[in-house]
């Protein structure tokens, strides 16, 4: 008999979980509490690393796919000063492919393929070591049984309360996002500003990022830190007092760069958290997690390409492994919390770098990471 296995969440880590499990001819329940893969918007681009979120396409089969929506151009950084003075313009070589970028709404149809998701199936909790199983129990009050269930549900994850008691915590960093829409067209100026990739201004303790997506669309972050109750007087729904608020927060830098704010639409309030950096637990029978249920860590870059990754290998153990499930489980995660406790040590740091009292640490994180 093949084993009864669910995953929970439909973003990267579990769609990667299910297509490659899809790939190896073993069913799988993917539970997802949207009603439908349009139900909110998908968020920015992202870059897919060629050891990690790449390695787990190629092991879904996709990697051809992928290299012909992704953009390799995507990878092109600049980084002002908050004058206006350029102080880094890296550009990718035409055969760099190291970690070209692809929207998140691109990818994730890449990965739904032939997948036959549950759509509007919200997890409320899971209960294990029952007789039967898994026990997975939905809002609509029904349940079922499962053989594993795994945790792909991110940060307020319903399934990660079975395995651990714990919980993210603010990082002392806030995030308020916007967007721009025909940047080539409407904005032609802060079309060259940004260029093919994107383009970042560090002050102290703040920052502000523009990232290209396809079609002219542009995500505009900002990051500061903040106490967690930042400006609760403030209506995050009146974009334009939003807006009066961070160009107060930004003032004094480059017009140039404070347009990105002045031309964004709707505003998004979003905190950063974090769970412990070497985040394990006892190992439970019939449940784990992968991504941000189980490591999340500051959002630079690592956070999904680990999440997909941890997803195929999990998958590959599951389909070519022992024929004892939770054997081939225990193993993934001794070895899933090696690898994500590595990247949260310098994801962690790299926050406290980035939005720093001195913007010069943040100069020389990219220094270190960028070719010459």
């Amino acid at each position: 008999m093949r084993h009864r296995i669910a995953v929970v969440g439909s973003g990267p880590a579990g769609l990667t979980f299910a297509r490659v499990l899809h790939r190896h001819g073993h069913p799988v329940a993917v539970l997802e509490g949207d009603p439908g893969p349009g139900a909110r918007p998908p968020g920015g681009t992202l870059d897919l690393h060629e050891g990690l979120g790449q390695l787990a396409l190629d092991k879904a089969g996709l990697l051809k796919e992928f290299e012909a929506l992704s953009r390799p151009e995507g990878q092109a950084m600049r980084i002002l000063d908050t004058d206006g003075t350029v102080l880094r313009d890296w550009r990718p070589r035409p055969d760099d492919l190291a970690n070209p970028e692809i929207d998140r709404g691109e990818l994730r149809d890449l990965l739904l393929g032939p997948l036959d998701v549950q759509w509007g199936r919200s997890v409320t909790r899971v209960v294990p070591g029952s007789r039967d199983g898994v026990q997975v129990h939905f809002a609509d009050g029904t349940q079922e049984t499962y053989d594993l269930v795994v945790g792909a549900d991110g940060a307020w994850s319903r399934v990660r309360p079975a395995v651990s008691s714990a919980t993210p915590h603010y990082t002392g960093v806030t995030s308020v996002e916007t967007s721009l829409d025909d940047v080539d067209t409407r904005h032609p100026d802060l079309a060259r500003l940004i260029g093919d990739g994107s383009v970042a201004v560090y002050g102290v303790n703040r920052s502000l990022v523009a990232q290209r997506n396809s079609g002219g669309h542009v995500k505009v972050y900002t990051k500061f830190r903040a106490p967690l109750d930042w400006r609760t007087d403030l209506d995050l729904a009146d974009a334009e007092a939003v807006r009066s608020s961070l160009l107060a927060l930004f003032d004094g830098w480059a017009a140039p760069v404070l347009d990105l704010l002045r031309h964004g639409t709707a505003f998004v309030h979003r905190p950063l958290y974090v769970l412990p950096v070497s985040h394990t637990w006892t190992h439970v029978p019939g449940v784990t997690l992968l991504g941000d249920a189980a490591h999340l860590m500051p959002p630079l870059g690592a956070g999904a390409n680990l999440a997909m990754l941890e997803g195929a290998e999990l998958a590959e153990s599951i389909a070519a492994g022992p024929a004892d499930l939770d054997e081939a489980v225990r193993a993934f995660e001794v070895g899933m919390w090696a690898r994500a406790g590595r990247w949260a040590k310098i994801t962690t740091a790299g926050l406290e770098r980035l939005v720093s009292p001195d913007p010069a640490e943040a100069l020389a994180v990219f220094d270190q990471v960028q070719p010459s």
